[in-house]
């Protein structure tokens, strides 16, 4: 099974959709998408909520047939396929605003660590305990420099995947920003054999690369 994750910036062009084929994933967990996007062969899933307008939060992509669930969260979308549930997530950024769309602020010092416990917190109600598989952009460092989120959302990110069972081998892939490590994921049970992890460079088309993991059945990749 070969898993992608991609922050497409809300936009959609020919190259787009060429960068998409030639990464030949079987699910794609796509963000800020453009409602423009078609992929030829796929399913698709729009989260219910537009991040602006002509454009959604999440969306989830599959070449096997896919029932949809209800968003776990509004910067969310999730669909079941083959007995596994897919969710694409935005999660708040640093300077990402309030609410409507990211309560949770603790002033003064804690405002993106409070929106991202909230955010988490009703993810975590929302998403099941097997047979899971979460990515998107997260817009957090799980090590390394932080400098998109912060050190207390990290925290809440690295519980939240525990709770849910998870491992996130993209964790140690190289952003664009150099010194930088991926802010966008995907996180996958511990039974799943990672057997590649790769960063595909976007340049020209989104401000964020492209993620690729290939998976298999079985004992947990080290």
């Amino acid at each position: 099974m070969r898993i992608g994750t991609w922050n497409l910036e809300g936009r959609w062009k020919p190259e787009h959709e060429a960068l998409l084929a030639d990464a030949n994933c079987d699910v794609w967990l796509l963000t800020e998408v453009n409602e423009r996007v078609e992929l030829p062969g796929y399913h698709q899933h729009f989260g219910d909520a537009r991040m602006r307008p002509g454009c959604r939060w999440a969306g989830v992509y599959s070449r096997s047939h896919m029932t949809p669930v209800p968003d776990p969260h509004v910067a969310s979308a999730a669909a079941v396929v083959d007995g596994v549930t897919y969710c694409a997530t935005i999660l708040p950024w640093k300077g990402a605003g309030g609410e409507p769309t990211w309560p949770g602020a603790e002033p003064p010092r804690n405002v993106h660590s409070g929106r991202m416990r909230y955010a988490l917190e009703e993810l975590l109600a929302g998403l099941p305990r097997t047979g899971l598989v979460w990515g998107g952009d997260w817009n957090q460092a799980l090590y390394g420099p932080e400098w998109a989120g912060s050190k207390g959302g990290r925290a809440h990110v690295v519980a939240a995947v525990e709770r849910l069972g998870l491992y996130v081998p993209t964790a140690g892939l190289p952003h664009r920003l150099e010194g930088h490590l991926s802010i966008d994921h995907i996180a996958v049970p511990h039974r799943c054999r990672v057997v590649a992890v790769e960063r595909r460079t976007a340049v020209g088309l989104s401000d964020h690369d492209c993620y690729v993991i290939d998976v298999e059945p079985g004992a947990p990749s080290s």
